[in-house]
């Protein structure tokens, strides 16, 4: 039977994490929810997923849900904004009333220790998948552990990914 340590060590709630205003947010504040992470864009294609995924937020947030955003400028620069520039793009634009993070790396040798978790199965034990593109998408259960990912095509509110929040939310 794995120990504590080792359960502690394939949870994200092992990391702290700049807010969109700077502040340290400790990702064990998120113990007991199911969580959607996905690095963002302002200014990608896919940038309409996040009315997507201010649906699946306002469809689950009651019954546990936490979407986390964390804008990214790895892919083609489309991440020119920073700081409250991103908050206000997406609050006024998308309605978006789930937490949104500082401007992150989510792949390469200066990737977030975050993002190296998310992407690297050594890590968290289950998921080898580093972003491609904007709107990748990491789920995390309610103990924290990465149980699955979708890649950019996947709308937030398709139903493939609702049925897998589903099933984690009543778990």
């Amino acid at each position: 039977m794995p120990s504590k340590k080792e359960i502690d060590n394939k949870s994200i709630y092992q990391f702290k994490v700049n807010d969109i205003q700077g502040n340290e947010v400790s990702l064990s504040d998120y113990k007991g929810k199911v969580l959607l992470i996905v690095n963002t864009a302002s200014k990608c294609g896919f940038t309409p997923q996040l009315d997507a995924m201010t649906e699946l937020y306002n469809e689950y947030k009651e019954e546990g849900l936490e979407i986390l955003a964390f804008p990214s400028n790895d892919f083609a620069g489309q991440e020119p904004l920073d700081g409250e520039a991103i908050q206000q793009f997406c609050m006024v634009n998308y309605s978006a009333e789930y937490p949104i993070f500082e401007k992150t790396t989510v792949k390469g040798r200066d990737a977030s220790d975050l993002f190296k978790f998310l992407s690297d199965k050594k890590l968290n034990g289950k998921v080898n998948s580093t972003p491609k593109w904007n709107f990748h998408k990491y789920l995390v259960d309610k103990e924290g552990r990465v149980v699955d990912y979708f890649y950019t095509i996947t709308k937030p509110n398709s139903s493939k990914i609702k049925r897998s929040i589903r099933k984690l939310l009543e778990a």
